[in-house]
């Protein structure tokens, strides 16, 4: 133990006594010999108790019980076998957060089939680029998402939710077939290594690859909830993330399920206004969403906040790493606790500030390891490096028993000790990670390493900042120089002036070599669907034009 060990010691504790036996007694099934994700996440809960409370943007709202998922999973369990499609077949959704959504995940896993989401944002050729991947035999829609798969070269079979005389003439009338289907279906018998979700990475510096999710990592979405978010029995809660991508339907749907509690789903756009409605309305207690959605809440001001101040116990961030300020501002606006996560795909989360522990957080710091996995940060020949020096964020596979990737899909398995998730990270003495950025985020200008994240949490301290986005240009010079592009809040124009008052800002705020030398005015950063920033878009376009600043 070293100087934190009083702030430690709870999480000292837990990591030590880890036990993956005792979290295995957590599931009704044996992941050995026997398990079947529908009936972990449906048939051992008491029927009567909420499992789904649900929201649109147009006010209608429905509250499900786990005894009627379970009865959808079975009808759409029949529907699937009367199509021959089972075990270890891919089923794809295309479909908005609806109860509909979880009928379609859980009656896919009570026949062995692996459920695919397909982000409702995606256009035909990301569609196409998953479908043939993963050779789906089946995609779920509704009419609002079915123009999506026109121009899909090779559609599988379609099933459509939807008023008859909107129905393709090629499709599955998917609401008549429910409603003729029987509600009693066997689940499947699975064991721990068999998979039950076809993920696909965000594809931020290529194509999207498959990822296929085994049984086994249900240990890792429950234990993460559970002492990574510390969601209890009493809370309610609502992750905003979109179940079409990895955090939503890991942790909207499945870990909360598995654990016998409710969760929130609101399908309608994202505003400030619609997240403090629902806080209002759930009297939310556990809210977990990307920094993204927080700096839009945070810009609508104190008032927007003050009818829900003291409702949130505590807010988990996760998607990129989180501006200090924004942990500032909730805790003076909303009371609230929140607790910067960081994980991939691959693996789901990986370090998080535990909420459901005791332990100090560090401002800037995405936390300390997970429970059940050791993590460590490499140099260029897998050497563990000491406190303060940056490397790559790495998983030790050999002691990390709730770490499930094994590889991506058509790829060869991995077989190194250490999974390297492609992130510059930084560990401290006392264990705590923080995330620099993606290795080839990392700026190098007159000699000096420079974090994006540093420079981005800088600038959207000022008051004329929503969001920041930092790149290195190329320089003959200085190797390279820092350049941010900005989105102003209502009220601020862009001018020369304002930056050359950003740049010193940073400048008096971080560092005199990190500060940003060009500033371009932007309407919006580009992202990805999942609402990472996607800085390797800015370098391109940053390259192919001369040097300036000011844009607009």
């Amino acid at each position: 133990m070293n100087s934190a060990d009083a702030d430690l010691r709870d999480y000292h504790a837990a990591y030590s006594a880890f036990s993956l036996a005792e979290v295995e007694k957590q599931l009704s099934g044996d992941l050995h010999r026997n398990v079947n994700v529908c009936v972990e996440c449906c048939d051992r809960h008491p029927p009567a108790d909420v499992a789904l409370l649900w929201d649109n943007e147009w006010g209608k709202a429905d509250r499900v019980t786990f005894g009627e998922l379970r009865t959808r999973a079975g009808k759409f369990a029949n529907f699937l076998e009367s199509l021959g499609i089972g075990r270890g077949d891919r089923v794809a959704g295309l479909l908005p957060r609806t109860p509909d959504l979880l009928t379609v995940v859980l009656g896919t896993l009570r026949t062995g089939a692996v459920y695919q989401p397909l982000f409702t944002a995606f256009g035909s050729k990301a569609i196409e680029h998953r479908v043939r991947s993963a050779e789906t035999k089946l995609i779920v829609t509704d009419t609002a998402n079915r123009h999506r798969l026109d121009g899909v070269c090779g559609l599988p079979p379609v099933a459509t939710l939807a008023d008859r005389h909107l129905l393709r003439p090629a499709d599955i009338d998917l609401r008549r077939a429910l409603a003729e289907a029987p509600a009693e279906f066997q689940p499947a018998v699975l064991t721990g290594n068999d998979p039950m979700l076809m993920m696909f990475t965000s594809g931020t510096t290529g194509l999207a690859k498959g990822i296929l999710v085994p049984t086994k990592a249900l240990l890792s979405f429950i234990t993460y909830l559970e002492f990574g978010v510390g969601v209890r029995p009493a809370d309610s809660y609502w992750n905003m993330a979109d179940p079409g991508w990895a955090y939503g339907l890991f942790f909207a749907v499945i870990a909360p399920l598995v654990l016998g509690r409710s969760t929130i789903l609101y399908d309608g756009p994202f505003s400030a206004e619609s997240a403090y409605r629902i806080i209002a309305k759930h009297r939310v207690s556990v809210l977990v969403g990307a920094p993204t959605a927080y700096r839009l809440m945070m810009a609508a001001g104190a008032e927007a906040a003050r009818p829900v101040n003291g409702y949130l116990r505590v807010v988990a961030s996760g998607g990129e790493p989180l501006n200090p300020e924004v942990i500032r501002w909730f805790d003076t606006h909303l009371g609230a606790k929140v607790g910067d996560h960081y994980g991939q795909t691959e693996g789901g989360m990986m370090v998080c500030n535990h909420l459901g522990l005791d332990h100090a957080v560090k401002l800037g710091s995405a936390g300390l390891p997970t429970l059940g996995m050791r993590i460590a940060v490499l140099g260029p020949s897998d050497d563990e490096l000491l406190p303060g020096q940056p490397g790559i964020l790495a998983v030790d596979r050999t002691q990390s028993p709730l770490f499930w990737f094994a590889g991506y899909h058509q790829h060869s398995p991995l077989d190194a000790r250490y999974h390297r998730t492609g992130d510059t990270a930084v560990m401290d003495a006392d264990g705590y990670i923080t995330i620099v950025g993606r290795a080839d985020d990392v700026i190098t200008s007159a000699g000096y390493r420079i974090g994006p994240y540093d420079v981005e949490s800088a600038l959207i301290e000022h008051p004329a900042v929503l969001e920041s986005a930092v790149i290195g240009r190329p320089d003959p010079g200085r190797t390279e120089v820092v350049r941010a592009y900005i989105v102003l809040r209502l009220g601020f124009e862009p001018t020369d002036a304002l930056a050359a008052e950003l740049s010193l800002f940073v400048k008096n705020r971080l560092s005199a070599h990190a500060y940003p030398r060009e500033i371009e005015f932007v309407r919006e950063l580009p992202k990805t669907p999942s609402g990472k920033v996607q800085r390797y878009i800015l370098r391109q376009q940053a390259s192919e034009a001369a040097p300036g600043q000011n844009g607009q």
